[in-house]
């Protein structure tokens, strides 16, 4: 069962020094902005913490067990990357139900197993016909135009990468254009502030985790360009010679190989990030961030604040049975 923790507007601080000795650097926190929130996430714990239209901060926890965490087999490479993105994805649609109703002050919903399933399928399939179809459809239209298109593989392979390139940053210039989704933006980046602020041991107050970028390089938005990349490469391996149909099967059924591969890519830079050649390599997905994630305000990144003291919360207590001074109450 969830925990529903309200409070007032000004939350306390903790720092990283108030977790149990030795469980600091085991705790690998993301997360995602949602409607007038922020959701943060460990591989144990979650936390949704909304500003409801009275200016409430209303936060919810619960701890996590997925097969990833409880299998040897789901943390091999690639594997791994694919169950990563699954959980995300559920885990993202229950954090939006839950703050859409908070947000709208429609009281705290639970979306019912089927309704899950379908918002996540709808969303899912939408994805894959937009960035991975369509570019795949439009490019086998060009051959009348540009005949090289039906001789060549790695051509062809080329343009259908470039054009689902144009497709996802046409869509990401057109929906941050919303009032609404440039506020979710905004708490995109309290997000990835109170997690820079997190894992350089600062202290959790709106001021001083205002100082840390707002650009984050384990970011969603820089794995969907690496993903954007990876489907280039992977798809130009394959035979030109083979039906068109075949072509658009490979586009849906190559979807997980890539994603997994592309999360081991983000991995292995996240933990170099410190190096220079390393670092030239992830600022194509920072700079793409700035479209995605903003400067937020005080009042937001308290909220992340929130989240996050309340995973850290949950993760003292799974891990030592004890409680992380300065949190809300157990």
């Amino acid at each position: 069962m969830f925990r529903v923790e309200k409070g007032p507007v000004a939350g306390p601080s903790c720092s990283r020094s108030a977790l149990p000795q030795g469980t600091e650097e085991s705790i690998r926190v993301g997360g995602q902005a949602v409607i007038e929130g922020v959701m943060i996430r460990s591989s144990r714990s979650m936390a949704v913490a909304v500003r409801k239209p009275n200016g409430e901060i209303v936060v919810k926890g619960e701890g996590l067990r997925f097969f990833s965490e409880t299998t040897p087999i789901g943390k091999l490479p690639l594997v791994r990357g694919i169950l990563a993105l699954l959980s995300a994805l559920v885990l993202g649609v229950r954090a939006l139900n839950f703050s859409a109703n908070l947000a709208l002050d429609e009281g705290e919903k639970e979306m019912s197993s089927w309704a899950m399933a379908v918002t996540f399928s709808v969303a899912l399939g939408l994805g894959i016909f937009l960035f991975f179809l369509v570019p795949l459809f439009l490019t086998r239209g060009l051959r009348f135009v540009l005949p090289a298109l039906g001789e060549s593989g790695l051509l062809f392979n080329l343009v259908d990468g470039l054009l689902r390139l144009v497709i996802f940053l046409t869509y990401l210039r057109a929906i941050s254009l919303w009032k609404e989704i440039r506020r979710i933006f905004e708490y995109h980046g309290a997000e990835h502030k109170s997690i820079f602020a997190f894992e350089a041991g600062a202290e959790l107050t709106p001021e001083r985790v205002r100082e840390f970028s707002h650009l984050h390089p384990r970011c969603g938005t820089s794995f969907l360009l690496v993903v954007m990349v990876v489907s280039i490469l992977i798809f130009a391996l394959l035979p030109h010679q083979m039906a068109f149909g075949y072509k658009v099967a490979s586009r849906v059924v190559l979807i997980p190989f890539i994603a997994g591969l592309s999360y081991e890519i983000i991995r292995f830079a996240d933990k170099r990030r410190g190096e220079k050649t390393v670092w030239y390599l992830l600022r194509p997905g920072l700079w793409l961030q700035q479209m995605t994630a903003r400067e937020p305000s005080l009042a937001q990144i308290e909220v992340a604040i929130r989240a996050l003291q309340e995973v850290l919360s949950l993760e003292g207590r799974s891990r030592e049975g004890v409680r992380i001074a300065g949190t809300g109450g157990g």
